[in-house]
């Protein structure tokens, strides 16, 4: 009987996985299986440009993993049951269950409301591309002086007020930050971004929370209100509870705690990668929920379900995360580095240079997603010939 290897999630961080799975061990050995809510690759780094109304190309996941030999199942994860080694999904054909010998959990995350009063009711996201869409309906009916705000200043926030801002200067656009704007850049970079906002017309309210949101404004702790006709929320990002209920150990947040190798610490036969995992980066801090993170996760996800599995020696990869690259519109940007304990250096890179290098960076994302066996070895590893139950080999 193969060795069943299921991934939950077709994102950056399991599309990716998927597909080194798929390059490195025998389809001899091994059966490779993706759940996926939907059936196309989601940018999610790109989807404020789709609200805003730009048209991205799509990339169904069977032409993604064609020829590959990984099975796509189009279904939405309901449970999982790591004792019975199962997954709870239903889909078009109804409910069903998945059996897995090795699980790798990949779900991501969605926007996180904090328990705002009227953000669920009222407040559109670009944490999904049915909710970008949503957002694109909304502000395609909005006339000229239609106000946009948008909730959190992380990069999220930044990119999307920046992406509105210019392409339909017909709006007035807001930005609430519950700090300073830009406070965790470098003091150079940070005035790059305030020239930028500038530039754009964008009006930011600093030190500004928002404690709850009606149909046509923000209200702020201090009882400030902010007319908006469009409320966007972008103040951070929550993983479904899916992990907790199913027994597995899990962090405040809910993400699965995981050991260096990306193992669940309470059930070995299952990994976490991406926004889901709760990793320990080589700074002793958690890893920021980012598609950097999903990066460094999956690739060492991948490393160590494949080394146990075919007997060999666990590598491990860097955890070190380098720094941010934040979208200013379509003709700037902002690259900052940070250090080891996730400080911003003085240097950094701005404008057209840094825009074209973002550009680069998306574009080599997707050709990825889309090529996943590139380079594929002429020989592919066999499983190993006395795998335990967790997929390490037993020495005689």
């Amino acid at each position: 009987m193969k060795h069943r290897i299921v991934v939950l999630g077709a994102g950056y961080a399991g599309a990716f996985a998927a597909g080194n799975l798929a390059r490195r061990l025998s389809p001899s050995d091994f059966e490779i299986t993706v759940v996926n809510a939907v059936p196309d690759f989601v940018e999610r780094m790109r989807l404020h440009q789709l609200a805003i109304g730009q048209d991205l190309a799509l990339r169904k996941l069977t032409d993604v993993f064609a020829g590959t030999g990984v099975r796509l199942r189009l279904a939405r994860v309901t449970g999982v049951d790591p004792e019975r080694r199962t997954v709870a999904v239903t889909g078009e054909d109804g409910d069903g269950e998945i059996e897995y010998d090795t699980l790798l959990y990949a779900l991501g995350s969605s926007v996180a409301h904090h328990g705002v009063p009227g953000v669920a009711e009222y407040t559109f996201d670009v944490t999904g591309r049915s909710s970008a869409l949503r957002l694109r309906e909304r502000l395609s009916g909005l006339g000229e002086g239609g106000t946009v705000l948008i909730v959190g200043e992380g990069l999220t926030g930044i990119e999307t007020a920046a992406e509105f801002a210019e392409c339909r200067p017909d709006l007035s656009v807001a930005l609430a930050a519950r700090g300073e704007l830009g406070a965790w850049l470098s003091p150079k970079a940070r005035r790059h971004l305030r020239h930028a906002f500038d530039r754009l017309g964008i009006t930011v309210h600093e030190h500004t929370g928002i404690e709850a949101v009606e149909p046509t404004r923000a209200i702020a702790a201090d009882g400030t209100s902010i007319p908006a006709d469009v409320t966007v929320w972008s103040a951070g990002f929550a993983v479904r509870s899916i992990a907790a209920a199913g027994g597995l150990e899990v962090a405040e947040t809910g993400q699965i705690v995981v050991d260096r190798t990306m193992r669940s610490v309470s059930h070995p036969d299952v990994y976490a990668a991406g926004d889901c995992a709760y990793a320990i980066g080589e700074n002793g801090r958690p890893l920021p929920m980012s598609c950097a993170s999903a990066g460094f996760t999956n690739m060492q996800a991948t490393a160590a379900i494949i080394a146990r599995l075919t007997g060999s020696e666990v590598p491990t990869t860097g955890l070190k995360y380098h720094g941010n690259h934040i979208s200013l519109g379509r003709r700037d940007a902002i690259f900052q580095m940070v250090d080891r304990d996730v400080r911003s250096r003085s240097w950094y890179l701005g404008g057209r240079t840094a825009a074209r290098l973002k550009s680069g960076v998306l574009k080599g994302a997707g050709w990825g997603i889309a090529h996943p066996t590139f380079g594929m070895p002429k020989r592919k590893r066999r499983l190993a010939t006395a795998p335990d139950r967790a997929g390490v080999r037993v020495d005689a």
